[in-house]
């Protein structure tokens, strides 16, 4: 039965839907994805939406498609008009968090994670989240005013043997090389960890050191590392990998260990997966030569590689 005509009301104004096309569009961008072309499902997946804005389906495909290419200004579109139409799931919300602190909108990532606590109050992802985007707003809030530059500055200059750490903690980031607070907020949770001798309680009163003071371990590389996922995945538009990148990385179908290591590093695509080196990989506590290894492989049966140092 045709649906041409239907209406449905997106930011408060009413649009014209056509459900069926909007059916056709989207199956067709199944199958060109499961086929390997990004190009392809990505322009019927923007039919789907055209035809029927009110399709949230094809409108969160088409924002996750878009966030995976790097272009955020319309993945955020795309995911504010899921959530302009309540109730918005908790993955749009999440998703929706994330690139509004990539961006540094604090507030409105704010916003989202307090729409996905209200929901689901033990989300431990959430809860964690809410705890970098709220000590990411105090360290701005710090920064307000005159001569802020400075003193941000002379913070990061800071060497981390002016604070009060366990011996066992200073030993293993003198051996490390990390001689101030600018040093250690481009180290990973996973670095530290990996680190002979470096414990669950060094970690801890490290992480509390640097919450007092607006910080927080891996921050000097969020930036980068963005900056490294888009230009990898601008490498591949246009060629049959383009719809590969969009991938989750459970359909590599890895080893226990190897897929545990990469949910340490929070890397659920194959497209964030590609954004990291083999160092960055290697780093990981527990994911070895075989486990590199064993990724390699499945990224050269895709026409994929990691990131090399140089990209």
């Amino acid at each position: 039965m045709s649906t041409i005509g239907l209406d449905t009301v997106i930011g408060g104004q009413e649009i014209k839907r056509d459900a069926a096309a909007s059916r056709h569009h989207y199956e067709l961008a199944l199958k060109a994805e499961h086929e390997g072309d990004g190009l392809m499902a990505m322009a019927e997946l923007r039919k789907a939406v055209a035809a029927d804005p009110g399709e949230k389906r094809a409108v969160f495909k088409l924002a996750l498609a878009l966030e995976l290419a790097g272009d955020d200004d319309d993945a955020i579109s795309m995911y504010e008009v899921l959530v302009s139409n309540p109730p918005a799931s908790i993955n749009v919300l999440m998703n929706l968090a994330t690139l509004y602190e990539d961006r540094g909108d604090y507030s409105k990532a704010e916003r989202c994670l307090k729409q996905v606590l209200d929901t689901d109050f033990n989300n431990k992802r959430a809860r964690l989240f809410m705890t970098d985007v709220m000590a990411s707003k105090g360290m701005i809030k710090d920064e307000e005013g005159p001569g802020d530059r400075f003193k941000r500055s002379a913070l990061l200059d800071t060497p981390v043997t002016d604070f009060e750490l366990s011996v066992r903690a200073r030993t293993c980031l003198k051996k490390m090389a990390i001689r101030t607070l600018g040093d250690l907020i481009k180290t990973t949770e996973q670095e530290l960890m990996s680190f002979k001798n470096f414990g669950d309680n060094s970690l801890v009163e490290i992480k509390q050191m640097l919450a007092a003071k607006g910080l927080k371990l891996g921050q000097g590389r969020e930036e980068g590392f963005r900056s490294s996922r888009k230009s990898v995945t601008d490498q591949y538009k246009g060629t049959p990998q383009e719809g590969v990148v969009g991938k989750a990385v459970n359909e590599l179908n890895l080893s226990v260990r190897a897929r545990k290591a990469l949910q340490l590093l929070g890397i659920h695509s194959l497209g964030e997966l590609i954004s990291h080196t083999e160092a960055e990989l290697l780093g990981v506590k527990n994911f070895g030569a075989t486990s590199l290894a064993e990724v390699r492989q499945k990224l050269t049966e895709l026409g994929l590689t990691l990131r090399k140092i140089d990209a």
